[in-house]
């Protein structure tokens, strides 16, 4: 059953293959938005799996959106790889799209439907792919002079959506490892080491009731990426922003209590990060 993730994510352009924008960029606008943000499906060997998220084009003009699958890898240290090719054990072959190509009108949405055919023989597993949206017209051009000559290289957008279905009863089981303060860029962090024993991806979720060494009362709240099978990962604890305002300024040492929760269970934490 699909967790619903009603969160409308808005992003407008993702650069591949240009580390840098130089000048003379002229910005065209691949201005789409998708909902859901992510998908998270449970279900058996033999059984057929359909869903469907909206586009919406924030633009003034049609854009034509292309649509594929990808597999995709996230490493331990956060860092997302994306595949063309088929990986070993992919379940992209699993996936059904319902077209390859939509044009959205101005300032309009459209549904788009998928469909997963899981194989009566699928073993318990987690099948994970990206519905990867990308415009049909380059969304920046971006203009390399020298030499007398000149190069116009367009630059796609692209918005990857991850699609998560766990197959007869696939979970994770996490387990906390640590709790400590790391030194990231510079900065003095709390951070929590989570291991995933299971057979499927893990998030921990819920917020720490803190104070300060100034006495400023916050909420400590964990980074929200996925711990996938097998892995060991650092997780960020960070001060949670009121709706509308910066997250708080803290100063260290900071005392904090609460539970970081997961799919299957709680963290009880009781902590002083120095």
């Amino acid at each position: 059953m699909m967790r619903n993730f009603g969160r409308l994510v808005r992003v407008f352009v993702f650069f591949m293959g240009v580390m840098a924008l130089p000048q003379g960029v002229v910005a065209e606008g691949f201005e789409v938005a998708i909902s859901p943000s992510r998908f998270e499906l449970s279900g058996n060997g033999g059984q057929r799996i359909g869903q469907s998220i909206t586009l919406h084009n924030l633009a003034a003009a049609e854009v034509v959106v292309s649509i594929r699958t990808l597999d995709w890898d996230y490493s331990p240290t956060g860092e997302i790889t994306y595949f063309d090719e088929l990986r070993p054990a992919s379940c992209r072959p699993w996936v059904t799209l319902e077209r390859r190509e939509i044009k959205i009108p101005a300032r309009s949405k459209r549904a788009f439907r998928f469909q997963l055919d899981v194989p009566a023989e699928a073993m318990r597993t987690e099948c994970r792919f990206m519905l990867a949206f990308e415009g049909v017209e380059p969304a920046y051009k971006a203009l390399f002079q020298g030499g007398g000559a000149s190069l116009s290289l367009p630059v796609s957008g692209r918005i990857a959506v991850p699609v998560y279905l766990t197959v007869s009863g696939a979970e994770p089981k996490l387990e906390l490892l640590k709790v400590e303060t790391a030194d990231i860029k510079g900065k003095r962090i709390p951070v929590v080491h989570v291991v995933n024993h299971g057979d499927a991806h893990g998030r921990l979720e819920g917020a720490l009731s803190s104070r300060d060494a100034k006495d400023v009362v916050f909420e400590l709240v964990p980074e929200g990426t996925p711990i996938m099978p097998g892995q060991t990962r650092m997780l960020m604890l960070m001060p949670q922003a009121e709706r509308g305002q910066t997250p708080p300024s803290v100063v260290m040492p900071i005392k904090s209590q609460g539970l970081l929760e997961w799919e299957r269970g709680a963290f009880k934490i009781d902590a002083e990060f120095k």
